[in-house]
């Protein structure tokens, strides 16, 4: 039998995240003096020093602290999946769930897994954050997000995925563009085109790859980091994007026509995965939702 509580496990992560014994006895609605005094015992029962507090100075975890931390968000997950799922044996999933998304992926992904999740399992509170790749990681890493659909390039360690499809990059003109009538374009066509390039993270990395690969240099003529900013400027024939996410409907914020014309011969698709940190346990609440990513989105071998 442990000799130690959740309770002494929450306050050890409420000081962790709030970097203070202030601060999580503020977070939790208890006194500093509880606070210290389940510090103390964590630190007694694992027989090793959990934290560093300095006065004035808040408080840092040491190695030993940092790996009991993550373990320690795992049992209270479980504690709290149990908890919510107890008395409905388990049939009714409940309970909250953030999901995160790229940015670029949102429009045409989230909203559909959203909406879909939301109608199936009504009683699991569901929210979401779009951003940049790199602060969707972030987030995952810290614990903000339960799991992330993204494009699976250039992940950092310590994920766990599974491949949802595979996006075709394409290239995006004005349809009075004098290239527009072709039915399949080359990047060696364009390569001396202005540029309209989505500067962020992978769709950068993603189009310098395409034409390094192919012995080519873009002629970047303006840098945006926003699609649909993107879009409007590619639509006063301002210049051409390489985007692998297209809407619906091909005209621009502006309602501005475009002509969207796949890249010829083919480039490397982009895999769209969803992930989620491997070293937490999963909810029901979580699990299910990559269960619906990958019904939705069953994935297609590269073409």
């Amino acid at each position: 039998m442990a000799s130690y509580t959740l309770r002494q496990l929450e306050s050890f992560v409420a000081v962790a995240e709030n970097g203070s014994i202030a601060g999580a006895a503020e977070a939790l609605r208890v006194s500093q003096s509880s606070i210290a005094g389940a510090l103390n015992n964590l630190e007694r029962v694992f027989d090793a020093q959990l934290t560093i507090r300095r006065k004035a100075h808040g408080v840092t975890l040491t190695p030993n602290g940092r790996f009991v931390l993550e373990r320690a968000k795992n049992l209270l997950n479980q504690a709290e999946d149990l908890e919510l799922h107890a008395d409905a044996a388990g049939t009714e999933l409940r309970g909250s769930l953030k999901l995160g998304c790229y940015l670029t992926l949102a429009p045409t992904v989230l909203s559909r897994l959203m909406d879909h999740y939301g109608r199936r399992y009504p009683g699991v509170e569901l929210d979401f954050f779009d951003g940049a790749q790199t602060e969707v990681h972030r987030r995952l890493a810290s614990g903000e997000l339960d799991a992330a659909i993204a494009y699976d390039m250039a992940l950092p360690s310590g994920l766990s995925r599974r491949r949802l499809y595979h996006a075709e990059p394409t290239i995006v003109l004005a349809a009075d563009h004098p290239l527009a009538p072709r039915a399949e374009l080359s990047l060696a066509d364009v390569a001396a085109e202005p540029m309209i390039l989505l500067d962020v993270d992978p769709s950068r990395e993603n189009t310098t790859t395409m034409f390094e690969a192919a012995g080519l240099e873009p002629n970047i003529r303006f840098r945006t980091t926003d699609y649909e900013v993107t879009r409007s400027l590619v639509g006063r024939g301002m210049g051409y994007a390489i985007l692998v996410q297209q809407p619906a409907g091909d005209q621009s914020y502006e309602g501005r026509r475009l002509a969207v014309r796949p890249i010829s011969p083919s480039v490397r698709h982009v895999p769209v995965s969803i992930v989620w940190p491997e070293s937490v346990r999963l909810s029901q609440a979580t699990t299910a939702l990559i269960d619906l990513a990958s019904e939705l989105y069953p994935a297609k071998p590269k073409a």
